[in-house]
């Protein structure tokens, strides 16, 4: 009688189980959102200070995530930075070290810069050898998905051949070649309307595949042309920030002169700030596909940019005070950035952290955050920031730069060390170092180098000696390199080049500025 009662308890049990296990729905891993725009400064945003620009989507991932307020591009220039975001280590592993394309060694000379050195060799298109975190994530199960602006080398290194299962608009080339508007000259994303705004167009494909994989687990990677140049926007996106400078108070001055170039003061540039909303309006329409999909709560959504804002070169964009310099610079300004995290079940609601983070970071954090065993001998410079979004703390670290090139920006060869709150830059072209105390000088003003020596000589050898583990390549002297030439190029630039730059700006300004008759072909469509 024991032995039946015995039995036909393990039945119960066993069909209770059944029938539990039936009715339990089993959750799918969290969708990962990876927003990643180009040459956006730390201050380009309202919620990181700007009072000029208006970004609220991109506001909202802050005040709903965490703010990491020392986060860092792992270069000062574009194709560094994201290849490190890719494999999870520094620049000098895995050696691109410039934008791919920029000249190296004696074909420096074509730019008739008369710099000291010869920039360095680098890798000219994302290791094959490298795990990337799409290959990773599509190896947990993940349906991926590029959008955007690549830039890690040609034909047969595009997304498709480094773990996404679809490309939108990731090819060799780092701008939006035709503009930002449709018809544009882009063999990954093709022309279907006229006057089509790209960054919304990039926001849509986004959407679309977010919608037809609702069901799986994703990664996309929405990587944002803008806002790099040829900066554009709408006629009234323009006058919109035409008007706001004005009633702000239009400066007399917008140029000062930095250590190579002329460099921007203020922001107050109405195309620059049109541009910066459109890229607003693409990622509130991202995010409203989640919350419309019901999605919004069980997806992570990271944002940061790959170097600092554009404020000296190219097209003089913004300004990135009170951090000094700008993209291609080694100062702050150069590789600083927004750098949010939004994971919704932390409820982190804005909270922010001081402790140093930086892109290759992101790799073992998204695998971390998703329950997935990392890969520590990929991501080798990188460290999961999940502790700090659960509240915890981690050990203090030392983070290493290294671009061994002249920025068109004015940046100079260098290497940096930053650790516990003091970094270190090494100068290539005559070996002097910079030694700056970020907690009480984040403009980078007061070299305090000779007053900190025995600091100096160790944080100068732990750099170097990381270095030569990693084998970075370095530049080289210029033995045709002409002071005198050198020297009269500075003169142009003080003298002649800056107050044309502020011509320019006024003229950027003036009510009656037009660009061309359909304002860079966006008038053939509506705003």
């Amino acid at each position: 009688m024991e032995r039946i009662f015995t039995s036909l308890l393990i039945i119960l049990i066993l069909n209770s189980c059944k029938n539990e296990n039936i009715n339990v729905k089993k959750e799918k891993k969290p969708n990962v959102l990876f927003i990643l725009v180009d040459d956006l400064g730390y201050k380009d945003l309202s919620c990181t200070g700007s009072t000029f620009y208006e970004t609220p989507n991109i506001d909202k991932i802050a005040n709903e995530g965490m703010i990491f307020n020392k986060g860092y591009a792992a270069s000062r220039v574009c194709s560094p930075s994201r290849a490190s975001i890719m494999t999870g280590k520094f620049t000098a592993r895995h050696g691109i070290t410039d934008w791919i394309g920029a000249k190296q060694g004696k074909a420096w000379r074509d730019h008739n810069r008369h710099d000291k050195l010869l920039p360095a060799d680098y890798v000219h298109s994302l290791p094959k050898n490298d795990i990337t975190i799409a290959e990773a994530m599509k190896a947990s199960g993940y349906k991926t998905f590029f959008a955007g602006k690549w830039h890690l080398g040609k034909q047969g290194s595009y997304p498709e051949d480094h773990g996404f299962d679809i490309n939108k608009g990731g090819w060799d080339k780092g701008s939006p070649i035709g503009g930002y508007f449709s018809p544009w000259k882009n063999p990954s994303l093709e022309n279907t309307t006229q006057g089509e705004n790209l960054s919304m167009r990039l926001a849509k494909e986004t959407s679309k595949f977010i919608k037809k994989h609702k069901d799986t687990s994703f990664f996309a990677f929405m990587s944002f042309y803008a806002v790099h140049g040829p900066i554009q926007t709408t006629q009234n996106k323009w006058e919109k920030y035409r008007i706001k400078a004005e009633k702000q108070g239009i400066k007399g001055k917008g140029y000062k002169m930095e250590r190579v170039l002329p460099i921007r003061q203020v922001q107050d540039n109405p195309i620059y700030g049109g541009l910066v909303e459109a890229m607003d309006d693409a990622v509130g329409h991202v995010l409203n596909t989640l919350k419309e999909l019901g999605l919004d709560k069980n997806t992570i959504v990271i944002f940061t940019s790959d170097n600092g804002g554009v404020a000296s070169g190219d097209n003089y964009s913004t300004s990135n005070l009170p951090l000094r310099g700008g993209k291609g610079y080694q100062w702050e300004g150069g590789i600083r950035e927004p750098f949010f995290i939004n994971v919704p079940w932390y409820k982190s609601n804005g909270t922010s952290t001081d402790y140093p983070v930086v892109g290759t970071d992101f790799y073992p954090t998204i695998l971390d955050l998703i329950d997935v065993d990392n890969l520590p001998n990929q991501h080798i410079d990188g460290v999961s920031l999940k502790p700090l979004l659960e509240g915890k703390t981690l050990a203090k670290r030392a983070l290493f730069w290294h671009y061994p090139h002249y920025g068109n920006q004015g940046g100079e060869p260098s290497s940096i060390i930053q650790e516990d709150g003091w970094k270190l830059i090494h100068y290539w072209e005559d070996g002097r170092n910079e030694l700056y105390n970020l907690s009480l000088d984040i403009n980078e003003q007061v070299n305090v180098a000779s007053e900190h020596l025995k600091l100096t000589e160790q944080l100068s050898n732990k750099l170097n000696s990381w270095l030569l583990k990693v084998g970075a390549n370095m530049p080289s002297k210029d033995l045709d390199y002409d002071e005198a030439l050198a020297k009269q190029r500075q003169n142009y630039l003080k003298n002649e080049f800056m107050p044309k730059l502020e011509q320019n700006r006024l003229k950027y300004l003036s009510k009656d500025f037009e660009p061309n008759t359909d304002w860079w072909q966006s008038k053939l469509t509506a705003d």
